[in-house]
């Protein structure tokens, strides 16, 4: 999967879409990030990211998004958005045993 830049528009994009951390930490992991953007980013934040990363790309992000990170409502949205319908369940956090 390709990275995003560490350059200012991006920069901008995850001051907006991942605030309580440095730019520099959350575009290290671009799934985690994407992730997050999915469900808090702006419609301008997100077609600058769909200008970098393919479909594909975004197909990977949805299966291999951490739980809780996106919400059910940009869950089925960005399913929708990809040709998934209706989506698969979303992913669930588990504590112990």
């Amino acid at each position: 999967m390709k990275t995003l830049p560490l350059d200012e528009t991006f920069v901008a994009v995850a001051k907006r879409a991942i605030w309580f951390e440095p730019p520099e930490v959350s575009l290290q992991d671009t799934v985690r990030f994407v992730a997050y953007a999915m469900a808090h980013a702006t419609f301008e934040d997100m077609r600058l990211i769909r200008q970098q990363l393919s479909d594909d790309d975004l197909r990977h992000v949805l299966e291999h998004a951490p739980p809780g990170m996106i919400d059910g409502r940009s869950w089925a949205y960005w399913h929708a958005v990809q040709g998934t319908y209706p989506a698969p369940p979303i992913p669930q956090r588990t504590f112990g045993a």
